[in-house]
């Protein structure tokens, strides 16, 4: 049986299901739902962790039954690189891009600002539209399966399988190992900073979103520590990416070119930096419109970002494939929050009423 592919479907379930019951407890204020709901998100982050840790087992075992392995591990890589492949493609990237924002939920659940709104509407409001994220990566997971696997079919070809749970598996002798622009000291840190940075990101957005549906200015509350932490990382990981270039792109000697992955993920920086400074003006009830336009906006940008990386249709160094079912999913999901964020301040802050 294919435990891994097995965990990222009861993750994806629990998560759906999570998001469902606390969109119940928001509109019934029946409280059944809300300990439903945090169970389910409990058993939703728990099988993603599990499948973090059982991928980086497979991975530095060179399990090459599994695709993801075949394309990325090989017994001729060095253990930490090994361990890098987790990020090494989009697979595992969003599964511990999903393990990020399952964290962070939790720890917002029981620190600063919302410890202190747990029981509101606004913090309720907020892990919905937290978890409906959460549930959208979920699915892209069910399509990209980390954990697809060769098997024989019957005319006795090796075929990728992400839904068959019994398959037999084929182990292939080898495995192809990480791409050579990958086997750098910098990958352990920089990949994993920026997903940090990017998931840190849905905390001020679903903040943002709240308060404008609720008209609560505490949404900021909840929106600016996380801000701070997706500044942070995304500082942290962007300077580290550059320093990877220089050494193994060599750009003409500069550490920064205007590579539409590279400058995507900058644009979201400035939003965040801008919005850091916005947040003192708006303490004294000035640039109502700017803060949640900006935290909207971040997070809406880093969607983008991931959908150039993945979509293919912008040339880049950092692109891994074609416009794919993945890449459709992304783009509808990129216009369900520009709609959504467009039409709440749109209505709050121009509508004549």
């Amino acid at each position: 049986m294919n435990t891994g592919m097995g965990l990222i479907w009861i993750a994806g379930a629990s998560g759906l299901l999570a998001f469902l019951t606390s969109l119940l407890y928001f509109l019934r204020q029946d409280r059944k739902f809300m300990v439903l709901s945090e169970k389910l998100e409990l058993a939703g982050g728990l099988g993603i962790v599990l499948a973090i840790i059982l991928l980086v087992y497979h991975l530095l075992g060179v399990d090459t039954q599994f695709s993801y392995v075949f394309q990325h591990s090989s017994t001729d890589l060095a253990l930490k690189f090994r361990f890098s492949a987790l990020w090494a493609g989009q697979e595992g990237s969003f599964l511990i891009w999903t393990g990020f924002i399952f964290l962070m939920l939790t720890v917002t659940r029981f620190t600063g600002a919302g410890k202190t709104l747990r029981e509101t509407d606004l913090f309720a409001l907020m892990r919905s539209v937290s978890l409906f994220v959460a549930s959208i990566f979920l699915l892209l997971l069910a399509l990209k399966n980390p954990f697809s696997m060769y098997y024989f079919t019957g005319a006795g070809m090796p075929e990728v399988t992400n839904w068959n749970l019994f398959a037999e598996p084929f182990v292939v002798s080898y495995g192809q190992g990480m791409n050579p622009l990958l086997r750098n000291f910098w990958m352990a840190i920089h990949p994993p900073l920026l997903f940090l940075g990017y998931a840190a990101f849905t905390l001020p957005f679903a903040a943002a979103i709240s308060g404008l549906v609720l008209k609560d200015s505490r949404w900021s509350e909840l929106a600016t520590g996380w801000m701070r932490v997706s500044w942070l990382f995304l500082t942290l990981g962007i300077g580290f990416g550059a320093f990877w270039a220089y050494e193994v792109l060599g750009w003409g000697a500069w550490y920064w070119t205007w590579d539409p992955v590279e400058t995507s993920s900058l644009i979201p920086w400035l939003t965040a930096t801008a919005y850091l400074h916005a947040k003192f003006r708006f303490r004294h009830e000035e640039y109502g419109f700017m803060l949640p336009m900006l935290a909207l906006v971040s997070f809406i940008l880093v969607v983008f970002s991931t959908f150039v990386t993945r979509s293919g249709l912008w040339v880049s160094v950092h692109s891994w494939q074609d416009f794919t079912t993945e890449g459709m999913v992304i783009a509808l999901f990129l216009l369900i929050l520009a709609g959504s964020s467009t039409f709440l301040l749109v209505r709050k802050y121009f509508s004549e009423d």
